[in-house]
C-alpha cells in the first residue's frame, strides 16, 4: 500500500492550512478540466498533505460551478489516499447549533446541475455509496476533536442543495421533517466521486447558522455566516493538525473497503470500452482497468 497522503478540501473560510513545511503550490492537470485552484503540497506533523481550496483562493467559484470531477481526479493524481472535507453548513435541528462540528455519515443529494460520475457512455461503472464516508477517518476525528475543546458530534445526514441561494422556509422545514442534521451545497457529488476514485473520505460539517427555520434566530445571511466562519476556521485548522498523525500512521488497506470500491463496479465489456473514456479514467480507475485478466 502507498504511504498515506492526506488530501484536505477547504470550504468557505478555509483557504490555507497553517504550519505546512516544504510548501509548493502546483497546478495539476486533469482530463476533466481545471480544478478549483492550484494544489498546495507540503508536510504537517510529519505527514504528506495536499490542500485544495474548494472555491479557489478568494472564494471565486460558486458551489454549482465547482469542477468536482477535476478536483477529485487531481487529488488522486497527486497520490492522495484519504480526504478530509471541511465545509460550512446550516443546522437543521436544535442540537446542531452554530459552532458545532458534525462528522457526517450520510447524505441526501438534491443537486441537479453537476457532473456526478467519472463513468458514462463508453465505460459504465456503478459503485455503492450506501455508506459514503470512511468510518476509520471518522473514528480518528472523534478521538482528537473533544480534546481540542470542539463541540463535535458523530453521525447525521447532510442535505446537499444546489444553491447558491439559501433555503426557503418551506424547504428548510421539509428537510427537517426528513430528519436531516445539516444543510450545505458542496459535499455532493464530491463524496460520490471520492468513492469512485477509491479514496477514503470523511466530511467535517461546520455549523454556521440555523438555516431559516429557527424562530429564535434571524434568517440566515452572509453576514451571520461570516461571523461564525472565522471561529470555525481556526478550530478546523487545529483539528486537522491533531488528526494527521493518526491518519499518517495508518498501514495497510482500509478495512471499510473504500480503496477497493471499483473491484466489481465496471459493467462495460472490455471489447466495447471507448479508448478515449479509458484514457480519462487512467488515474481514477487505472487499478482495475489496467490489470491483466
Amino acid at each position: 500500500m502507498a504511504r498515506p497522503r492526506i488530501g484536505i478540501i477547504g470550504g468557505s473560510g478555509l483557504y490555507q492550512i497553517d504550519g505546512l513545511t516544504d510548501v509548493e503550490w502546483r497546478r495539476v492537470e486533469s482530463p476533466y478540466g481545471a480544478p478549483s485552484d492550484e494544489l498546495c503540497f507540503g508536510r504537517l506533523e510529519g505527514v504528506d498533505v495536499v490542500f485544495l481550496p474548494r472555491h479557489g483562493r478568494g472564494h471565486r467559484i460558486s458551489p454549482t460551478e465547482i469542477n468536482y470531477r477535476a478536483n477529485i481526479d487531481a487529488l488522486k493524481r497527486s497520490g492522495v489516499t484519504d480526504i478530509l472535507s471541511l465545509s460550512a453548513v446550516g443546522g437543521l435541528q436544535e442540537r446542531y447549533a452554530p459552532g458545532t462540528f458534525v462528522i457526517v455519515d450520510q447524505f441526501i443529494d438534491r443537486t441537479f446541475a453537476r457532473e456526478k460520475s467519472f463513468f458514462g457512455t463508453g465505460c459504465v461503472g456503478h459503485v455503492s455509496v450506501a455508506r459514503p464516508v470512511c468510518p476509520r477517518l471518522g473514528d480518528a476525528l472523534m478521538e482528537v476533536g473533544p480534546g481540542l475543546g470542539i463541540d463535535i458530534l458523530r453521525g447525521g445526514t447532510y442535505m446537499v442543495m444546489e444553491g447558491p441561494q439559501f433555503s426557503t422556509f418551506a424547504e428548510s422545514e421539509l428537510y427537517r421533517s426528513w430528519g436531516c442534521a445539516v444543510i450545505g451545497m458542496t459535499n455532493m457529488p464530491e463524496a460520490k466521486l471520492a468513492r469512485e476514485a477509491e479514496i477514503c473520505y470523511a466530511s467535517v460539517a461546520m455549523v454556521t447558522d440555523y438555516d431559516c427555520w429557527h424562530q429564535g434566530h434571524d434568517d440566515v445571511s452572509v453576514e451571520m455566516v461570516v461571523r461564525v466562519l472565522m471561529g470555525n476556521a481556526e478550530k478546523a485548522k487545529a483539528l486537522v493538525k491533531s488528526v494527521l498523525p493518526h491518519l499518517g500512521g495508518h498501514e495497510g488497506p482500509c478495512h471499510a473497503g473504500c480503496q477497493t470500491a471499483l473491484e466489481h463496479a465496471i459493467m462495460t465489456a472490455p471489447e466495447v470500452r471507448d479508448p478515449a473514456v479509458l484514457a480519462r479514467l487512467d488515474a481514477v480507475a487505472g487499478r482495475v482497468l489496467n490489470r491483466r485478466s
